[in-house]
């Protein structure tokens, strides 16, 4: 047989280049997923303002301030979390800088475990990036699990509110998360087309909520005195230690910001990527950063009574807060609906998120059953058996809040853990790679001579936090109380382990190899001549 003209090879890659471009594909994007070795299977229809909207929605950060509370004013009182939430913010900014920039580097649905590959040394690229793929996907299903039982604890308050005979039940919250996801399914397959749209018209949502609760809070809540608010330290849960106190409550801060990657996940359906995905995050992170603050403070000027609102029969301190503010159960009703509509298509895009890394990391042949989990519908355009994957993962793990909302926390919570391993190997490869002066690959977001002081910093930064993840929420803890996310993250990582020695090794080769095999195969399609 013949060997393939140049000729040949030239209609294939234009032929190649007609289903990008018929995809929303720009040139550009063309020329990234060309060097990465990926195929254009998803459709880019987002663009700047939608993906900005996706992101913001997806970390909802002023909504998960209020939601989460109760952890920080447990762990450091009101000071604790303004000033907290506040040095969470700046240190995340850095994290941000770093990994915007590898995503316009490889915008890729990957995103961790990719730039692992791309940036670690070649000795470890290919198991390193295997277990960052590994807890990128467990992040992103616990997170999946975490904002529907966010959710569906909203729904249970509002019900308390208008029916106070009604008693919290622990399988009616189960229900909820299950109905929750009901939701973000239908919106991930028979919707999908319109999820950018959807994500564009939720966005305004979270922003004109923001003032809506604001205002009321402001306006007919009791506020304290400002030195009380942004000077009381408390160490509600007996620790015997404020300062250890104080730092267990960041951790509960740093959750806010946890996820804030996801458009980089999203890569592959956003048009113009390497430069539209890295500034989205930035964006993501300044924006929702200074709402969540102001919404923090806020809060915590309208508390009131701390014990008697983490108490609170509603079980979502927030709630009673909206309740004494406005004084009567519709205005609390009002302002926790724009909550939970928000939370609901926070969900959506995280199953969007989610079910997309795992679409990637299977494509890569990451995981078992990888055909399946990397198959795209032809007719929806989204990896479907993903999205199912997602559901199914978070409806057994909804089962352990049958037995515990305790330990369901705690396990879900091993999510933050898992993303911040991630964030934290990716960058130190980047780091490395700064260190020994290698060449990178060129940034649409460069950081230039400040990258590697920006890198440093992010470091130790993740490693702080990542040691305290995986404290308690309290001293002495009991069998229930204790933070089970230590063994989860034990559990998955053997998993890992076992089935890379199994069968991980011999089919996982890594995007790097995908890459050095493109770029050599088109080196031989297309020889230099003089």
């Amino acid at each position: 047989m013949e060997p393939k003209t140049a000729q040949s090879h030239v209609v294939s890659d234009h032929e190649a280049d007609a289903v990008l471009y018929e995809k929303g594909a720009t040139a550009e994007d063309a020329d990234d997923m060309r060097r990465m070795g990926k195929t254009q299977e998803t459709r880019r229809t987002f663009r700047s303002v939608t993906i900005l909207g996706f992101c913001m929605v997806m970390l909802s950060t002023w909504e998960v301030v209020l939601a989460t509370s109760v952890f920080a004013l447990s762990n450091g009182g009101t000071a604790g979390l303004i000033w907290g939430y506040l040095i969470v913010m700046v240190g995340f900014g850095f994290v941000v800088a770093s990994l915007a920039e590898m995503a316009s580097m490889a915008p890729t649905a990957g995103g961790q475990y990719h730039w692992v590959s791309e940036f670690a040394p070649p000795t470890c690229q290919k198991f390193l990036s295997y277990m960052v793929g590994w807890l990128g996907v467990l992040g992103w299903q616990t997170g999946a699990a975490t904002v529907s039982y966010l959710a569906g604890k909203q729904i249970q308050g509002l019900i308390k509110l208008n029916n106070p005979s009604y008693e919290l039940k622990a399988w009616h919250g189960t229900m909820l998360i299950w109905f929750v996801l009901v939701i973000c399914l239908v919106f991930n397959t028979f919707f999908s087309k319109k999820l950018a749209l959807v994500e564009g018209v939720i966005v305004i949502l979270h922003i004109a909520g923001f003032f809506a609760v604001l205002i009321p809070l402001w306006v007919l809540g009791d506020t304290s005195q400002s030195s009380g608010v942004f000077t009381r330290f408390e160490d509600n849960m007996g620790w015997g230690n404020l300062p250890l106190a104080v730092i267990i409550g960041l951790t509960g801060a740093s959750g806010t910001f946890v996820g804030v990657e996801a458009g980089a996940h999203m890569s592959e359906e956003v048009r113009n990527a390497a430069y539209v995905i890295p500034r989205a995050m930035m964006w993501t992170w300044f924006g929702n950063g200074l709402l969540g603050w102001v919404m923090a403070i806020t809060f915590c000027y309208c508390l009131g009574d701390t014990m008697s609102v983490l108490t609170t029969e509603l079980g979502t301190p927030f709630i009673q807060v909206f309740l004494n503010a406005t004084g009567s159960a519709g205005g609390a009703t009002a302002l926790t609906v724009i909550m939970l509509v928000i939370a609901i298509f926070a969900c959506v895009a995280i199953m969007a998120t989610n079910s997309r890394q795992l679409f990637a990391f299977a494509r890569d042949n990451g995981v078992p059953f990888s055909k399946t989990f990397s198959y795209v519908s032809p007719t929806l355009e989204v990896p479907v058996n993903s999205t199912y994957m997602t559901l199914l993962f978070v409806v057994i793990l909804s089962l352990i809040n049958l037995g515990s909302t305790v330990a369901f926390m705690q396990v879900i919570s091993l999510g933050v853990a898992a993303m911040l391993t991630t964030y934290l190997i990716s960058i130190s490869c980047i780091t490395l790679k700064r260190l020994r002066g290698e060449p990178l690959l060129p940034s649409k977001f460069d950081l230039g001579r400040f990258g590697l002081a920006i890198n440093l910093i992010a470091v130790a930064f993740l490693i702080f936090f990542w040691v305290f993840c995986f404290f308690p929420v309290g001293p002495n803890p009991t069998v229930v109380d204790m933070n089970w996310a230590c063994l989860g993250y034990g559990i998955v990582i053997i998993f890992a382990l076992v089935y890379y020695a199994v069968r991980g090794r011999h089919v996982y080769l890594g995007p790097v190899a995908v890459v050095t095999r493109t770029t050599r195969s088109r080196a031989d399609m297309y020889p230099a001549t003089d």
